[in-house]
C-alpha cells in the first residue's frame, strides 16, 4: 500500500528545494524531508482507500480487494500520517507550515476529488512543486532563526554597534527565496504532470501518440534543467554597505549563520547540472520509448515506473545547478536503490 520503491522519488524534493534557494541543507531541510515522506505516503494510503471499489475489478491484488488490509486502517494511516506531516513542518516554522497545509490539501483533494478529472494532472504535479517549496520553506526559516541567533562579529568604524544590532527576523525575506526556487518547483512539476498523464492508461495501454508527447516533454525537461540559471546578487535583508578601500560602495560579507552556497564555477556547474539532466533525460525516454513502440498496458506500466524513477536524477541536476554537485551526486545513490526494489513491489 505504501510503495516503498517511490518512496527515494521523496527526499530529493527538499533538497533540490534547498539549493534552488542557496542554502545548504540543515535542521530544517531534514524537518521538510520527514514531513514529505508522511504527506506522500499518507496520498498513497488514501489513494488505496478512495480507488478500493475500483481496485477490486482492475488491481484485486492491490492491499484492500485481497483483504490484507481493511478500509478503515488505510483512511486512519492516511489520517495519522498527514498529522504528522504538519506536526513536523510545523516545527520547522510557520511558512513550511503554510506550505506543508497547502500541500496536504492538494494531495487529500487529488485522492478524493480531483485523480479521475481532468484537473488531475495538474494536482498531482502541484503537489510535487510545493513538495519541493516546502525544503526551499523549511531550509530559510532554520537559516534565519541560525542567522538571528548567531553574534556578529564587530567591524570596527566600518559597522557601528547600532547597525551591528540589526538583525533580519525570522522569515525574512521567505517569499524571494520561494520565488529563486519557482523555476525548479517548475520543472519538477511538469515532469510530474507528464507522468500523471501517461498513469491514466496503465491498466488500458493506449496509443503511441501519449508515450511520444511525453518523450517531446522529457527532452524538453531536460534541456531547462541542463541550463545554468541566471546568477543571484549577492544581497542579504538589512545588510548595511561599506564602502571599499577606495570609498567605492561594496556588499558586506553575510551574517554569520547565513547558509547562502558558495556555488561552484560557472562551468563546472552547468556542466554538472547538464550531465545529470542527460541521466534524467535517458531514465525517463527509453521506458517511455518502448511504449510508444508497444503501447501494452505492461510497457504504460514501465513508462510510470520508469518516470518515477527519474524523479531522482531530475532533483539531481536541479541541484546540481545550483551549485551543489555533491548533494546530487548523494541522490542518485537512491536510484539503483529504487530500481532493486521495484523489481519486488510495483511503485505504481
Amino acid at each position: 500500500m505504501l510503495r516503498v520503491p517511490a518512496v527515494f522519488s521523496v527526499p530529493g524534493d527538499a533538497l533540490a528545494g534547498a539549493a534552488a534557494a542557496g542554502h545548504r541543507a540543515n535542521r530544517g531541510t531534514a524537518l521538510a524531508v520527514c514531513a514529505s515522506l508522511c504527506l506522500y505516503e499518507a496520498g498513497m494510503a488514501l489513494n488505496d482507500w478512495a480507488d478500493r471499489t475500483l481496485d477490486a475489478g482492475e488491481r484485486p491484488h492491490r492491499p484492500i480487494p485481497s483483504g490484507r488490509i481493511a478500509p478503515g486502517a488505510a483512511l486512519g494511516t492516511a489520517a495519522g500520517l498527514t498529522a504528522a506531516g504538519l506536526g513536523l513542518a510545523a516545527v520547522a516554522g510557520r511558512p513550511a507550515l503554510i506550505t506543508a497545509t497547502t500541500l496536504a490539501g492538494t494531495v487529500w483533494a487529488y485522492d478524493l476529488w480531483l485523480k479521475n478529472t481532468p484537473a488531475g494532472p495538474a494536482a498531482m504535479a502541484a503537489a510535487r512543486g510545493l513538495d519541493l517549496l516546502l525544503g526551499t520553506a523549511a531550509t530559510a526559516a532554520a537559516a534565519a532563526r541560525a542567522g538571528a541567533a548567531a553574534p556578529l562579529p564587530a567591524r570596527g568604524p566600518l559597522l557601528p554597534a547600532a547597525v551591528r544590532a540589526r538583525r533580519p527576523a525570522p522569515g525574512t525575506g521567505a517569499g524571494r527565496e520561494a520565488r529563486r526556487a519557482l523555476p525548479s518547483a517548475a520543472l519538477l512539476a511538469a515532469h510530474t504532470y507528464t507522468v500523471t498523464l501517461v498513469s491514466r492508461r496503465e491498466t488500458t495501454g493506449g496509443s503511441t501518440a501519449l508515450p511520444l508527447a511525453a518523450l517531446a516533454a522529457v527532452g524538453a525537461i531536460a534541456r531547462s534543467a541542463g541550463r545554468n540559471p541566471a546568477p543571484d546578487k549577492p544581497s542579504w535583508p538589512d545588510a548595511p554597505r561599506r564602502r571599499g578601500p577606495r570609498g567605492v560602495r561594496g556588499t558586506p560579507p553575510p551574517p554569520r549563520g547565513r547558509t547562502a552556497a558558495r556555488p561552484a564555477p560557472g562551468g563546472d556547474r552547468q556542466s554538472a547540472g547538464a550531465a545529470f539532466a542527460a541521466l534524467y533525460g535517458a531514465t525517463a525516454a527509453r521506458p517511455l520509448l518502448h511504449a510508444a513502440l508497444n503501447p501494452s498496458p505492461h510497457f504504460y506500466q514501465c513508462a510510470v515506473g520508469g518516470g518515477i524513477r527519474a524523479m531522482i536524477p531530475l532533483q539531481a541536476s536541479l541541484a546540481a545547478r545550483a551549485g551543489r554537485t555533491g548533494t546530487a551526486t548523494a541522490l542518485l545513490a537512491l536510484v539503483p536503490l529504487a530500481r532493486r526494489l521495484s523489481r519486488k513491489v510495483s511503485p505504481t
